[in-house]
């Protein structure tokens, strides 16, 4: 599987090169065009059990896999919001992305919400993490650009849980007020998720919670009718 990503960081687009009778699992909704002949499957990966788990961590119950024809082909991804795509490549060492991020991966890939560390996360933030793991590419969206950070052994690195994309699975974190209880109500930062490293940490520049924070109030309601 080949992936070429194009009109970053607003409107990112993947584009999915499939050799002979491949196969990709993709979101739904996630696929915008695909060239002739490909296939597609719906069900629950992992059976009902794996389908719940995947609820658990914000992502649908049913999934698509695409297959491609004896000629191979190409299949088109894209997500709802505005914002960028990232291609990550999973060798052993296993990746945990936040709610929504996750877009398709290649059949090598396996997902997992019942890690017991996520219980943390829900809550006012408003994230919960999916477990990737396997051998391959995991296709990945933010909503904004991405923005990365390396951290060093021992490194502390402070995120709103808004804007986490995902991190190393060798990141250690917990989840907690941005101050006292006066600034995390009343100061709009919520809860924040402390990072400590070693390990790779994408950001979002633009969190989904606060574009919806923004967009209720300016909502016609009855009362305005």
């Amino acid at each position: 599987m080949n992936v070429t990503l194009k009109h970053q960081p607003a409107f990112s687009l993947a584009v999915v090169t499939l050799a002979p009778h491949e196969q990709i699992k993709v979101e739904p909704g996630a696929m915008m065009s695909h060239s002739d002949g490909l296939t597609t499957e719906t069900k629950a990966q992992g059976g009902l059990f794996g389908g719940l788990k995947r609820m658990v961590a914000g992502e649908s119950f049913f999934q698509n896999t695409w297959r491609a024809p004896a000629n191979g082909g190409e299949i088109l991804l894209t997500t709802n919001l505005l914002g960028d795509m990232i291609t990550l490549e999973i060798g052993g060492n296993e990746f945990l992305l936040a709610s929504g991020s996750y877009v398709a991966s290649e059949m090598g890939i396996s997902m997992d919400a019942s890690w017991g560390g996520s219980k943390g996360f829900f809550g006012g933030g408003g994230l919960v993490l999916l477990k990737v793991s396997g051998q391959g590419k995991v296709i990945a969206s933010s909503f904004g650009a991405i923005e990365e950070r390396t951290l060093d052994p021992g490194q502390k690195y402070i995120v709103d849980t808004g804007h986490v994309v995902g991190f190393s699975s060798t990141v250690q974190f917990s989840v907690k007020k941005s101050g006292g209880w006066k600034s995390t109500i009343l100061g709009g930062e919520g809860l924040v998720c402390e990072l400590t490293g070693p390990g790779r940490v994408l950001m979002q520049t633009r969190s989904d919670s606060g574009f919806v924070s923004w967009l209720i109030p300016k909502l016609p309601s009855k009362s305005s009718n």
